[in-house]
C-alpha cells in the first residue's frame, strides 16, 4: 500500500484491515456491497473520511451489481446506498459521500465511479490543507518552543484516505521541527491510539509516548501538555464536536489547565442540517468490546454495559476547529452570529416580553436546506437558548434524529409552509388583536377569508395587492397535523396567497425570506387588525364567498 489507505483496483476496494495493526498488515479487498457492509461494521475500514470514500466505492459496487442490459435499477442500488448509511449513524461523512455518489447512479456505473475518485481525491488534498490550517494555529498559540501534543483516538491516512487530520497537523509540525514529544491517549476500549496512532508515528518517525487515557488529565496537570489535537466524526452548525468516546473528558480538563483544544477536521464533516449536539445519534457498541479483549474475558459473565462509541464535547469548550478553509469555529464564538438557533432564541425573548408568546405558547422556526430548525416543545419562550432548538425534515416533520428535545406539536404548521413556498423563516406566536380577530372569523369546518382593504398598512405584508389583502383563517384542529395538511392544501391551490395567515383561536402564522422579516409581517398584521377590531369592521366569508373590511 502507498500513503493513500483506499485502492480502487480492477471492480474492488483495496485497503488494510485495521484490526489486524499493529502486528499484522493484512490486506482486504471488497467486491460486494456486504463485503463493505461488514468493513465499515467491523472497524476493518474506520475513520469518518475513510468510511464515507469506503460507502461511496460501495455505491459504485452496487450499481455495476445492479445494471442489466445498460440499465441500473435505481431503486435498488438507492436501498442498498441506506443500507451502507446505516452501518454507522454517527459519522456525518458517510451519509455525506454515500449520497453525493447516489446523486450519479441514474447516469450509470461509470459517473458513479467517477464522482467517486473525485471524492477520493479531494480527501487527499483537503486533509493536508485543513492539517496546515491547524498547525499555523497551534504555533500561534503556543510560539518559540518544541509542542508536546496530546491526542486521541486516530486521526492519520488510516482514519482518512491519505495524510490524515490531527495527525496530518501533527506530520506538518514534525516536518516544521516544532514537536518534542506526541502523547497518544490509548483510547479504550478497542485501543486505536495504541494501535493504530502508534503504528502511523513510528512509520513517519515522530517521537511519541503511549498512555492510558484516564492518565491525560494528570499528564496536563504536570505540564506535559502545550496543546491537545482530535479528529472529529460530526461537527454541529453551532460547534459541538462528535467524536471518539473520551474526547469531551479530555476537553474539560484542557479547559480546567488552560491548554488549546483543537479539531482538525474537512468540511464534509460539518453538518449545516444539525443545529446542536443535541440532535446527534451516539452509536452503541457491542458489550463484548468492554467485557474481553482479544478473545479474553475481563468482567464476569453477565456484566451489563454502557459502550457508546462516541461523546459530544459542547463548543464553548473547544478552542478552534480547523477546516481546509480555515479555523472556522473559535472559543468564545463557537455559535456564529449567523446561527439560527441564536437568533430564534432572541426574537423568541423580544415576543415573549411583548406578551405574544406567552409562557411555553408559539414557536419559530428557520429553514436550513432540507431541514428546519425550531423551538422546542414545552419551553418558556423567554428562557430559550440556542441549545433549545430541535432539528427537523421538512420533508415529514419528524427529528433528524432521536434528540433530548421534542419538536414543537406546531411543526407540521411550519413544514407546510416550506414545502409549499421558497419561505426561509416562519413565526407562529398570539398577539391578541390578531388572536381576536382570527377566532371571530374562523370557520368550524372550512377556512374562512377575511379581506382587508384601504388600509396603509397592508403594504408591509407582502401581498400582490397593495390596497387589499385576502387572509385565510383555518380551523383550529385537536390534530395539529390536520391543519397543517389544510393549510399545504390552500398554499398549493393558491401560490400567490400572502404569507400570512390565522387559525382560529390559535394565533396567527407568517413567514418571510429571512426571521426579520417573518417577524416583521406578524407586528404588522398585529397593528392592521388592531385598525380592524376598533373600527368596529368585521365582515368575513368562507372560502368561496370574500366580504370585505376596510375603509369606505
Amino acid at each position: 500500500m502507498d500513503d493513500s489507505s483506499l485502492i480502487w483496483d480492477d471492480g474492488a476496494l483495496v485497503t488494510i484491515d485495521q484490526r489486524g495493526l499493529p502486528h499484522e498488515v493484512r490486506e482486504l479487498r471488497l467486491t460486494t456491497v456486504e463485503d463493505i457492509v461488514d468493513a465499515i461494521r467491523g472497524l476493518a475500514i474506520r475513520g469518518a473520511p475513510a468510511i464515507g470514500i469506503a460507502g461511496a466505492f460501495g455505491v459504485v459496487i452496487a450499481t455495476a451489481a445492479n445494471t442489466a442490459d445498460g440499465v441500473v435499477d435505481v431503486a435498488r442500488v438507492e436501498a442498498e446506498a441506506e443500507r451502507i448509511v446505516a452501518t454507522r449513524p454517527t459519522a456525518v461523512n458517510l451519509a455525506w459521500a454515500v449520497r453525493r455518489v447516489t446523486a450519479q447512479v441514474p447516469l450509470g456505473v461509470d459517473a458513479v465511479l467517477a464522482e467517486t475518485l473525485a471524492i477520493l481525491a479531494e480527501d487527499g488534498r483537503v486533509n493536508r490543507a485543513a492539517a496546515t490550517n491547524a498547525a499555523d494555529l497551534v504555533q500561534e498559540l503556543c510560539p518559540g518552543r518544541p509542542l508536546r501534543v496530546l491526542t486521541h483516538c486516530n486521526t492519520g491516512r488510516l482514519a482518512t484516505s491519505a495524510f490524515g487530520t490531527a495527525i496530518g497537523a501533527v506530520r506538518v509540525l514534525s516536518e516544521r521541527g516544532a514537536i518534542e514529544n506526541v502523547l497518544v491517549d490509548e483510547t479504550r476500549p478497542l485501543l486505536q491510539g495504541a494501535r493504530l496512532t502508534t503504528w502511523e508515528l513510528a512509520a513517519a518517525g515522530i517521537p511519541h509516548r503511549l498512555t492510558i487515557d484516564s492518565a491525560a488529565a494528570w499528564a496536563m496537570a504536570t505540564g506535559q501538555v502545550d496543546c491537545v489535537l482530535v479528529g472529529a466524526d460530526r461537527v454541529t452548525l453551532n460547534g459541538d464536536v462528535a467524536n471518539k468516546i473520551g474526547t469531551y473528558a479530555l476537553a474539560l480538563a484542557a479547559r480546567h489547565h488552560g491548554i488549546p483544544f483543537i479539531v482538525v477536521a474537512p468540511e464534509s464533516t460539518r453538518d449545516p442540517n444539525m443545529a446542536t449536539g443535541r440532535d446527534i445519534v451516539v452509536e452503541q457498541r457491542a458489550p463484548a468490546e468492554v467485557t474481553g479483549f482479544a478473545g479474553v474475558s475481563t468482567a464476569p459473565a453477565g456484566t451489563e454495559v454502557f459502550n457508546p462509541a462516541f461523546d459530544v464535547t459542547p463548543a464553548d469548550l473547544v478552542t478552534a476547529v480547523v477546516t481546509e478553509l480555515g479555523v472556522v469555529h473559535r472559543a468564545g464564538s463557537a455559535v456564529p452570529e449567523h446561527h439560527p438557533g441564536r437568533e430564534i432564541a432572541d426574537i423568541a425573548r423580544e415576543l415573549y416580553h411583548r406578551g405574544w408568546m406567552p409562557g411555553t405558547a408559539g414557536n419559530i422556526s428557520v429553514r436550513t436546506a432540507e431541514t428546519a430548525v425550531i423551538t422546542g416543545s414545552g419551553l418558556a419562550k423567554g428562557e430559550l437558548s440556542e441549545r433549545d432548538m430541535v432539528t427537523v425534515r421538512v420533508l415529514d416533520s419528524t427529528p433528524v434524529a432521536p434528540q433530548q428535545r421534542k419538536p414543537s406539536a406546531e411543526t407540521t404548521i411550519h413544514t407546510a409552509v416550506y414545502r409549499t413556498t421558497d419561505a426561509a423563516a416562519v413565526v407562529h406566536i398570539h398577539p391578541p388583536y390578531a388572536t381576536t380577530l382570527s377566532t371571530q372569523a374562523g370557520s368550524p369546518d372550512d377556512p374562512t377569508i377575511l379581506r382587508i382593504t384601504d388600509f396603509e398598512l397592508i403594504k408591509g405584508l407582502g401581498s400582490a395587492d397593495l390596497g387589499a389583502i385576502d387572509i385565510p383563517v383555518f380551523p383550529n384542529w385537536p390534530d395539529v397535523a390536520r391543519i397543517g395538511a389544510d393549510i399545504e392544501r390552500y398554499l398549493s391551490e393558491n401560490p400567490t396567497a400572502p404569507p400570512v395567515l390565522g387559525i382560529a383561536g390559535h394565533g396567527i402564522t407568517t413567514w418571510g425570506d429571512n426571521l426579520s422579516q417573518a417577524r416583521d409581517r406578524a407586528e404588522c398584521l398585529e397593528a392592521l387588525c388592531e385598525l380592524v377590531l376598533r373600527t368596529g369592521r368585521r365582515q368575513v366569508g368562507l372560502h368561496d364567498e370574500i366580504l370585505e373590511i376596510g375603509l369606505r
